[in-house]
């Protein structure tokens, strides 16, 4: 009897996004109170778990490059999703929301999720390799998404403040999205095998060192799984927008945190991944999930608010401070430096990390 139950024991990655799924019907157009609040807060983190989960097993599915977009594009839409439904709850300080989260989740992307992978990786391996030619790319990709769609609109003179016009919007949209498309084609397509891990250590099937590839069965269950899980996190991000502002102001935090605390939200699962797959010596895989992710967040997002602004009143600034594009100018040159090699030492991992503990702390007090 007990064997059966075990055997029949429905795993949380599938009960969560179900259950998740149950309290937003339950709690949509209503004012849950905290208790209940708080409730919906544990299933919201355990829907973006569950749905990370499922990425990656479709990601399994159909192995790398292409297990890192799929995992990439599914925590971009959840990023997206939350930003829309902040901001079209109103209000001023929603103007730089998008920015705001964008550059976090990019912040947290090229020095978070990086300076882990290197770290570890190279504690554990003693060298943390990779792959430059394929990750050089991506940075470049990710350098001039960040370049044209969050610097430039500080300069520009067409509209008051750091804005863009109607027309520069809809140019910086096109330009993201020409500029993903090309990354995408060159990454799955035209030069794949610049986006392969280095090492591969691990004798199993496919050789990336994870379980053999799940049945298609499993596969179109997880997908399934993930449009749930997906469709929960957006909702319930919706009921939970108003605590989430509430809290940040609570803390005397300034309102831009609303966006990092939005991209510490949606990145940290996909951090777990990359830096599992960098103890691996699997370092490429989690430098493709790590630039793939600020790269998405940037060519995905802002063609997304574009359109969304047709709809939402208010401004939408876009442009960087001052302090920002600083921070943004020592990421890039310290980021170079690093991918160069293609091989990287302890030291660079914490250079990294610093950086993001700067950009948290100075997010805090500015």
């Amino acid at each position: 009897m007990t064997d059966t139950g075990a055997r029949r024991r429905v795993p949380w990655t599938v009960v969560t996004p179900v259950a998740a799924g149950v309290a937003l019907a339950l709690a949509w157009g209503r004012h849950p109170g905290d208790v209940v609040l708080i409730g919906l807060a544990v299933l919201l983190v355990g829907a973006v778990l569950a749905a990370v989960h499922h990425a990656e097993v479709v990601a399994h599915r159909v192995g790398e490059p292409f297990g890192s977009l799929v995992l990439a594009v599914a925590v971009t839409i959840i990023e997206v999703a939350l930003i829309v439904s902040l901001m079209v709850s109103g209000g001023d300080d929603t103007a730089t929301l998008a920015r705001d989260t964008v550059f976090a989740a990019v912040m947290i992307s090229v020095n978070g999720i990086v300076g882990m992978c290197l770290l570890v990786s190279s504690l554990r391996h003693h060298l943390a390799v990779f792959n430059p030619e394929g990750t050089g790319a991506a940075l470049s990709t990710v350098i001039t998404l960040a370049a044209v769609c969050l610097v430039v609109p500080r300069f520009t003179t067409t509209e008051a403040g750091p804005e863009f016009s109607s027309g520069q919007l809809a140019f910086a949209a096109v330009a993201s999205l020409t500029l993903y498309g090309l990354f995408v084609f060159t990454q799955t397509v035209r030069h794949r095998d610049f986006f392969l891990p280095v090492e591969k250590r691990h004798p199993d099937v496919d050789g990336d060192g994870h379980a053999d590839p799940p049945s298609n069965r499993a596969t179109w269950i997880s997908l399934g799984l993930l449009f749930v899980a997906l469709v929960a996190v957006v909702g319930l991000a919706k009921v939970e927008s108003p605590a989430i502002e509430r809290g940040v102001s609570g803390l005397g935090f300034p309102h831009a945190f609303v966006g990092v605390v939005i991209a510490l939200l949606v990145l940290l699962p996909e951090s777990i991944a990359a830096t599992r797959a960098a103890a691996n010596a699997q370092v490429q895989i989690g430098m493709n999930l790590a630039y793939g992710s600020a790269m998405a967040s940037i060519g995905l997002t802002i063609p997304t608010i574009a359109v969304a602004s047709i709809w939402l009143d208010g401004p939408l600034s876009l442009g960087l401070e001052p302090l920002q594009i600083a921070l943004l100018f020592i990421s890039v040159v310290v980021s170079i430096l690093t991918v160069v090699p293609g091989r990287a030492k302890p030291l660079q991992g914490g250079v990294h990390l610093v950086l993001l503990a700067a950009f948290i702390f100075l997010s805090i007090s500015p």
